[in-house]
């Protein structure tokens, strides 16, 4: 689709949330990239293309799982209190573009604003109770039939997470997933339905832009691809 056809410039809270008339739709390593094809993000009330992602290609995706290899045993070691002050960051984030992100729900998945706005709030609370959460994770000291021993219970991180994500709920399904994995230890891999990649790759920037304030850079990956390429390399 032509630049004169798209109605990016009629959304200005499109540029708010670091979007343009062309986005790359894969995040990994600390930079957007997309070497598959690519897709118009259409208003469903109207038909008329909102903007472009550029899609992620399965050679994108086994790069995600390679970069967040390189970075699990990092994350996992961080003390679950502290990836839960970075969850409640953000939470703060998500919070100051609350309104933007509900409006660009609202206006590519076909909710009501005030809909938009509520899913957009859900992902924020689960980022409160997993910041809470993650001051909760115990384990057991157990006694043992050996004398003077005894046997402790820890919990470990799965890994990697997968999520994907249905065009109806694109942020809160995410959100109840993301950050309660997350403060536990593990990283994931986000793949959204084609038609909701554009709210995907904001609420992206805005995630991995605190991610990355702490100094990392593949927690979270996001991989908008097309077809059943990428949704069956996670499974």
């Amino acid at each position: 689709m032509e630049s004169q056809q798209l109605t990016y410039a009629n959304y200005p809270f499109l540029k708010e949330l670091g979007l343009s008339e062309m986005n790359n739709g894969c995040y990994r390593n600390g930079e957007w990239v997309g070497n598959g094809g690519q897709v118009t993000s259409l208003n469903p009330h109207d038909g008329k293309g909102i903007a472009t992602i550029k899609l992620a290609s399965v050679e994108d995706y086994n790069s995600c799982i390679e970069h967040m290899q390189s970075e699990k045993e990092r994350w996992m070691k961080t003390p679950a209190p502290i990836r839960g002050e970075i969850v409640r960051q953000i939470g703060v984030a998500l919070r100051e573009h609350k309104d933007a992100l509900g409006a660009l729900l609202s206006l590519e998945m076909g909710k009501i604003k005030s809909e938009g706005l509520g899913e957009v709030q859900e992902f924020i609370d689960i980022c409160d109770l997993a910041t809470g959460m993650s001051r909760t994770i115990d384990g057991k000291v157990l006694p043992s039939e050996r004398p003077d021993h005894w046997m402790m219970e820890v919990w470990n991180p799965l890994g990697i997470v997968g999520v994907i994500t249905a065009f109806n709920f694109p942020v809160a399904v995410c959100g109840w997933n993301a950050a309660i994995a997350m403060i536990c230890g593990n990283m994931v891999v986000w793949k959204p339905a084609l038609t909701t990649c554009l709210v995907t790759v904001a609420m992206g920037k805005i995630i991995t832009g605190v991610l990355e304030k702490h100094g990392f850079k593949n927690v979270m990956t996001i991989c908008c691809g097309d077809g059943p390429d990428i949704g069956n390399s996670i499974v």
